[in-house]
């Protein structure tokens, strides 16, 4: 082995390697495994949230194929509607054509061939990531394969009358001119107005003041609400109100949606511009008031781009003079129009929730359109009860309930979406509006007898992304065919997803599944949190404290990660402030830390908390980890590479030590699985490090020197084996965390402990042995360990030098002690630089003394002489004023309340951390000043 631990020496070579021999394929015998990737846009390039449930993805799969299942990681990418459209348009425009200036079917070919240039960096920063996707079963969500599943869907649903056309409000993205879905809108709180207008009473007896963030959509209004038990204005009901600048009257309405708490208690009602008014103009639509406006007072205002559209219906509902403005200039023109005119109350600073296009950054317009639904409810009931009886388990638990809840209140899903890149609606229509659906245009001409020349005209809208997603545990395998890998791998085994599409996509897919399945598409579903910052702040590129993998794997240096960050940006201001972010959280870039160190910092990490705080320290940790694993086994093998290592039938003879750490080793076995088992890779990843850090390096390696030192040839061969045994069972325990470490070492260990195969990922996960469990080697060496860290604790404390020889008296020791002194007596003169060890008797006087504890026992330490007790004392007291110096800063910080007021809750813990650390150090110190003055 190479003297230094270089992951990129290793990494891409064993990649290449597995993927080349087909390691990562599902086999046909044993029960399946299966885990359906969340497939990644096709657009999209490797984040942390990928990197994160990728690495668990990945850890599952390689554990169960080492217990010799079948098992399928379903890799794929969905072709991301709206991103990927924009993608190819900003492509196009840079040449100064639109997409129109190509037309539909040439623009889609313009799509397809940037897929099939760029479109596959996730893929390859997956195998970075070292993920053992099956990659021969790749799929895409617009194969032709999933188009069939798609359009198989849509005509079963709609012919069940499950997908119907309707006018209903919408997410509409102005820019981009289509519905889009809840997770496409981001709302963050912005600096706004809220005005106070007042509306005349028709009766000419006052007015009522409403209050409005939107006076553009006073256009559109159908009544003013108040709750019915206002007292304020319950004589008003019945009423009506002259609109302002409208030459309309509307009614007053009673409704408990209205906070009487609230502004005025009085609210505008504008049902084709807002989805609360819209389910309060649903509840009153009927009466004659309401009905009798214009649209029955469902009056839409906006053009698909939100300027003011004319009056092209029949109705002169919109004042000639607003027509054609833009919504925010026709904001100011009627702000000011209802200023002249006297109606204008007042104007207040308002922060408000402004949702925005996350693609286009357009204030999303709530607009009434024509669209395709999913008629949710029938389908929602049985995915409800499927968790309800336990078919589908959440890991943690509790997110059953946010599920339920989602479940319980869900609404129709509108499925349409107005651009061109996507599954197309198979319907099609006639001159008079009549609707067919089929899977071609032929086949509709001949079920419906319909000529050739008669006009048909396919609906030019596609299908929302997550449409074929929902379809994506079983369209993957071949369905609507029923294929072998169907009929192996339906039902999936666990979907492991971030909670914040448990509605948008895994309802969708346990609706789906169980409709067109009549099982659910998996039998338990992992939920992990969100990877945030080491502060536990969400991570942008505003903040400057996003981390890519691939940076993290490779390294990057500061300039290199600016450039990187800001190349391109438009913004001047924007890319300044993304520097200035950057240098401060990343002053000296990033160095590299390999794959297997990243994937191990992700395991730690996977508790069952909501939120994932990403922390470069534990990454350089865990980096430290590796290496410390490539040392062990460099020392492995120099002791055991020609020699006898207990393959023969000569006799072997094992130490203490040897018996404990195969103890240890088994113990540590049922603990992983019994972790992996259960979703908790923090605790795996735990429990491996503490074992192959502390337990196996720190001290069976030390202590195995002493038998491999001895004149004990059995027991030598017995140390050997040992060393070897436990090393190839860590590599197989820690492989599915850390795959290519254990490989590389693996190869070279394996053919020494007798094991042999092409590679680790093919081997059994190792099993525990609870008869090679030594109980009493375990208290054995559990007592020796206390003796010497007790040793060592005194080192340090009184500044012992390490490899100064010690005289050790012993007090108050029980049989037992005797009997374990007798038995670690080497291992203690060795390990702890000890020159004697001798037992006082009951009645001798102990000279003053250095003490530890082991049990009851007392370990005794004589100072007369060990030290240079002035100089002892000058460098304890200089410690102490260094510390009584710092304690007083921190203290005022932790009392100033701008501090705890503004940091921060993660930087003020760490200050308090700080604080209790640094009293607890000048605690100690000041018991040794007080030892080394009474020597």
């Amino acid at each position: 082995m190479e003297k230094t631990y270089a992951p990129h020496s290793i990494e891409q070579r064993w990649y290449n390697t597995w993927e080349e021999k087909g390691y990562f394929a599902a086999k046909q015998e044993g029960d399946s495994y299966c885990i359906m990737i969340p497939p990644p846009n096709v657009t999209g390039s490797l984040h942390m949230g990928h990197a994160f449930q990728d690495t668990i993805m990945d850890a599952l799969t390689r554990y169960h194929r080492m217990k010799g299942c079948s098992t399928l990681w379903q890799p794929g990418t969905d072709h991301a509607g709206i991103a990927t459209q924009m993608v190819v348009e900003r492509l196009i425009n840079a040449e100064g054509k639109t997409r129109h200036d190509y037309g539909r079917e040439q623009f889609i070919e313009k799509i397809w061939e940037w897929k099939e240039q760029s479109g596959g960096t996730i893929t390859r920063q997956l195998r970075r990531m070292g993920s053992s996707l099956d990659w021969e079963k790749e799929r895409f969500t617009m194969d032709d394969g999933m188009s069939k599943a798609v359009r198989e869907v849509f005509i079963k649903l709609y012919e069940e009358g499950l997908i119907y056309r309707g006018k209903r409000l919408v997410n509409w993205d102005p820019v981009l001119h289509t519905a889009v879905s809840d997770l496409e809108v981001l709302s963050e709180e912005e600096n706004g107005s809220m005005w106070h207008m007042r509306y005349p009473l028709a009766n000419g007896k006052g007015h009522l003041i409403v209050a409005t963030t939107r006076p553009e959509t006073l256009l559109g209004d159908a009544a003013v609400a108040i709750h019915p038990d206002d007292e304020r204005y319950k004589h008003l009901l019945g009423e009506f109100v002259e609109l302002p600048l409208t030459g309309r009257r509307i009614p007053i309405i009673a409704d408990d949606y209205v906070d009487p708490e609230f502004g005025t208690g009085c609210v505008k009602i504008t049902p084709a511009h807002d989805f609360n008014d819209y389910e309060v103009w649903l509840r009153h639509r009927d009466m004659s008031a309401i009905a009798d406006l214009p649209h029955g007072g469902l009056i839409n205002v906006f053009t698909a781009d939100a300027n003011i559209r004319e009056n092209d219906d029949g109705f002169d509902i919109i004042p000639a003079q607003y027509i054609g403005l833009e919504r925010f200039e026709a904001r100011q023109r009627i702000v000011a129009d209802l200023d002249a005119q006297g109606l204008l109350e007042k104007i207040e600073d308002h922060k408000l929730m402004v949702p925005r296009g996350d693609r286009t950054g357009a204030v999303i317009e709530p607009f009434l359109t024509d669209q395709w639904y999913v008629k949710i409810e029938p389908l929602a009931k049985p995915a409800i009860e499927a968790v309800e009886q336990g078919d589908i388990k959440f890991v943690p638990d509790n997110w059953k309930n946010t599920y339920f809840e989602w479940m319980r209140n869900i609404q129709d899903w509108c499925i349409s979406r107005q651009i061109w890149w996507g599954h197309r609606i198979p319907a099609w229509y006639d001159d008079q509006g009549n609707i067919y659906v089929g899977h071609s245009e032929q086949e509709i001409r001949d079920k419906h007898e319909l000529a050739d020349d008669y006009p048909l005209k396919q609906d030019d809208d596609v299908l929302d992304t997550w449409f074929s997603s929902a379809l994506w545990p079983f369209s993957t395998l071949g369905w609507p065919e029923q294929t072998p890998e169907l009929a192996k791998h339906y039902p999936t085994s666990v979907l492991v997803t971030g909670f914040d599409i448990i509605f948008f996509w895994v309802a969708r897919m346990i609706m789906m599944g169980l409709k067109f399945q009549g099982q659910a598409p998996f039998k338990e579903i992992y939920i992990h949190g969100l990877v945030r910052d080491a502060e536990g702040q969400k991570m942008s590129k505003s903040k400057g404290n996003v981390l890519d993998p691939i940076d993290l794997i490779d390294g990057i240096d500061l300039e290199a990660l600016i450039e990187k960050r800001t190349s391109g940006m438009m913004q001047p201001h924007l890319a300044k402030k993304i520097e200035q972010a950057t240098r401060k959280h990343f002053p000296d870039g990033i160095p590299s830390f390999g794959t297997d160190a990243l994937r191990f910092t992700f395991a730690s990490m996977a508790s069952t908390g909501r939120d994932i705080r990403f922390d470069l320290a534990r990454t350089e940790g865990y980096r430290n980890f590796c290496n410390k694993l490539w040392n062990a086994a460099r020392y492995v093998l120099m002791n055991t590479e020609g020699q006898d290592n207990g393959l023969s039938d000569a006799a072997l003879e094992y130490s203490q030590a040897d018996l404990w750490i195969v103890s240890r080793l088994n113990q540590v076995i049922a603990q992983t699985r019994d972790a992996i088992e259960n979703y908790r890779f923090d605790l795996a990843s735990q429990t491996l490090y503490e074992f192959i850090w502390n337990e196996y390096c720190d001290w069976y390696l030390e202590l195995s020197k002493i038998s491999l030192q001895s004149d004990n040839a059995a027991l030598q061969r017995g140390t050997r084996k040992t060393l070897l045994r436990v090393l190839e069972n860590i590599l197989r325990i820690a492989h599915p965390l850390i795959p290519f470490i254990t490989e590389e070492i693996w190869q070279r260990v394996a053919p020494l402990a007798g094991v042999s195969g092409e590679t680790i990922m093919l081997q059994p996960y190792p099993e525990a042995d609870n008869s090679q469990i030594d109980e009493q080697a375990i208290g054995a060496t559990n007592w020796l360990m206390a003796f010497i860290l007790g040793i060592r604790r005194i080192r340090g404390e009184m500044n012992i030098a390490p490899g100064k020889p010690l005289n050790v008296l012993l007090q108050h020791g029980s049989e037992h002690d005797r009997v374990l002194l007798q038995s670690n007596q080497s291992y203690l003169l060795k390990l702890g630089r000890l020159a004697s060890i001798n037992w006082l008797a009951e009645n001798d006087h102990a000279p003053e003394s250095a003490i530890a504890l082991v049990g009851d026992m007392r370990i005794l330490i004589p100072m007369a002489g060990l030290i240079d007790k002035e100089a002892e004392l000058v460098r304890l007291n200089k410690e102490i004023q260094k510390i009584e110096k710092e304690l007083p800063r921190i203290e005022g910080k932790l009392n100033n309340s701008n501090f705890i007021d503004k940091a921060p809750a993660a930087v003020i813990d760490k200050e308090k951390g700080k604080l209790t650390s640094l009293r607890s150090s000048l605690n100690n110190l000041n018991e040794q000043l007080s030892k080394i003055k009474a020597l």
